[in-house]
């Protein structure tokens, strides 16, 4: 990483996490203060735990439908054939210990003025604060012929679990010599370094198992994360830019915009020419979740506004949105990105229901793309609050894998990326 090595870079965000996680006292007040979390991805279960372990006084209830979650963060890994979907797989025992209660449920309304969470169940709970953390939904609209009914043709596999396992079984069905298309979202979407890696890992298997085989990305943007990076992997191992290219990047400028799909053809349309293809990933436009919108929670952009000091929603008291709904540039729609944010939320709604000023927040990402079992490149940044109570990056405390990193450093990469995945959801889930 430029201008920082990595040693003082974990030297730093381990500060900044203190900050934010550690740095607010425990605390076991009497009382009955209550907080509802909507969400048990990574935001939602971070916050929980870490209220918990803040002060065990407040009642929280975490609401999720789901009775395991599956991490977006190394799913990719699942279809280059480096682990298992079970690898992924992670469920509520650990919160449960530290005395969360989880209710595995789907939230149908949340009421700003009663202060209450309706449930699917016909229940409701109230609420001294609610955090939301509801992940993305799709655009569906955006491509024409496109919709939630063709996912098990076309999947997303952008939701890790069942639709990475209908992925990774159709392309290890796919003959030798068969073309895999993948169509990257426009700005802003989940996890931004996300389909160029997922590109590396299918690359990987192809290689491997089915060599005749192509990969066509087909993106409306003009460029991507870590671009120069990924392509001089792809270059190196894929044979990028040559002749013999096993991936086909195609921009926007270039035609790669796709406007229609023709499931029974299994063909994407463009301006500049249809595309067929033996597998097609389609991974949508995205907005926020849908009880965001529900909620009234969202911006015209269908994003949701908030106070990035505290993150609560700019349209409504006390309700708090983390993780991929929220408006928080500079910070990535990420994994890191919402666990960081989670331990703001926590320490300033502990805070305020403690009759105490928000701790100054510290907020950190790092992300990881492993091009090949041995090759992985990563970017990182820490970030604070601007005097403009915008969060902004620490200029100089993060960076890019160097371009010119040696094969040791990029293999270590990958040792880090382990690390940080087992570190990270041991801190989530444990």
């Amino acid at each position: 990483m430029s201008k920082l090595n990595r040693r003082n870079f974990l030297s730093l965000t381990s500060g900044a996490l203190a900050a934010t996680s550690l740095g607010f006292p425990m605390l076991s007040l009497a009382g009955t203060k209550r907080v509802v979390i909507v969400g048990g991805g990574i935001g939602g279960a971070t916050a929980a735990k870490y209220i918990r372990m803040a002060d065990s006084s407040i009642n929280v209830t975490l609401i999720e439908p789901n009775k395991n979650y599956y991490t977006c963060f190394m799913s990719n890994e699942v279809l280059g054939g480096g682990r298992d979907l079970d690898s992924i797989k992670f469920g509520y025992a650990g919160l449960k210990k530290h005395g969360v209660d989880v209710v595995h449920d789907l939230v149908t309304g949340i009421d700003p003025v009663a202060r209450k969470v309706s449930i699917k169940s016909g229940s409701s709970m109230s609420y001294d604060a609610c955090i939301v953390s509801p992940g993305v939904d799709f655009r569906w609209e955006a491509i024409e012929g496109h919709s939630e009914a063709v996912i098990d043709k076309v999947p997303h596999a952008w939701k890790a679990g069942p639709q990475t396992a209908i992925l990774k079984k159709q392309i290890m069905a796919m003959r030798d010599g068969g073309t895999v298309a993948i169509v990257a979202p426009p700005n802003p979407f989940r996890c931004p370094p996300g389909p160029y890696e997922r590109a590396s890992q299918i690359a990987w298997y192809l290689k491997n198992h089915k060599p005749k085989s192509k990969i066509i990305i087909l993106d409306n943007k003009p460029k991507f994360s870590k671009m120069g990076l990924f392509t001089a992997g792809w270059e190196k191992y894929y044979g990028f830019n040559s002749s013999n290219s096993m991936i086909e990047w195609v921009s926007g400028d270039a035609g790669g915009k796709v406007a229609s799909l023709d499931v029974a053809k299994m063909s994407l349309s463009t301006d500049a020419a249809d595309f067929k293809a033996d597998v097609i990933n389609i991974i949508p436009a995205q907005k926020a979740g849908k009880i965001a919108f529900t909620a009234g929670l969202v911006n015209e952009g269908g994003w949701c506004p908030v106070n990035q000091r505290t993150f609560e929603s700019s349209n409504h008291k006390d309700i708090y949105v983390i993780g991929d709904s929220s408006v928080a540039a500079p910070l990535p729609k990420s994994g890191y990105s919402a666990n960081s944010e989670a331990k703001v939320c926590a320490a300033a709604i502990v805070a305020k229901l403690n009759g105490k000023d928000s701790p100054e927040p510290s907020l950190v990402n790092t992300c990881y793309s492993i091009i090949m079992p041995d090759d992985a490149i990563s970017v990182a940044m820490v970030y604070r609050m601007g005097k403009d109570g915008k969060i902004m990056k620490i200029e100089g405390s993060g960076g890019l894998t160097p371009a010119d990193s040696s094969a040791a450093m990029r293999k270590r990469e990958v040792g880090y990326a382990h690390s940080w995945f087992n570190n990270i959801t041991d801190d989530i889930f444990g």
